[in-house]
Formats: C-alpha cells, structure tokens, sequence
C-alpha cells in the first residue's frame, strides 16, 4: 500500500464513502476511511448526506436490494454531480 492510500483525501474518501457505508471495501480501507470522516468535517457532512440518503432508500425498500449494475450507474452519475458542483464552485 502506497503512502496515498494510507491517508486519503477528500476526493478518494467521497468517491468510497458507498463502498464504506455497503462493507465493500477491506477493514484496513474501512479504518482509514473512517478515521479520515472523524477529523474532516468537510467530508463528515458530505458522509451525513449520503448516509441520511442511505437510511431513507433503506426504509422505503426494506430488505430490497439494487442490482449492482444501478449501484454501479448511480455512483458514476454522482460522481459526474460532484464534479460537476465543484468545477462550478471553482470558476465563482
């Protein structure tokens, strides 16, 4: 493991905070990421919108999952959103 991906920045932990929130990643990514939302208070309330976006998807399927092909097509579009709001908040 390279010294980035021992400590992430904003971009990498925003880009993984789903595979965070769904165990999709090793318990060492887990841990960095983690400890990374625990002192980034930019990312802490990013993390709190996706995880209230989470919970609420979660209440209103109940134990229905999306095929990981919508996962896969949802995370690229927000991603693309992201991108997009932050090349936006540059140029003003």
């Amino acid at each position: 493991m390279s010294d980035e991906d021992k400590t992430p920045d904003c971009g990498t932990v925003l880009s993984e905070v789903y595979l965070y929130l769904d165990l999709e990643c090793s318990e060492t990514r887990r841990e960095l990421i983690r400890r990374h939302l625990d002192d980034c208070t930019h990312c802490l309330h990013e993390y709190g919108i996706e995880h209230e976006v989470k919970a609420l998807v979660a209440r209103c399927c109940g134990s229905e999952t999306a095929p990981r092909e919508l996962r896969e097509r949802l995370r690229l579009k927000l991603n693309d959103l992201v991108i997009d709001v932050e090349s936006r908040e540059y140029l003003s």
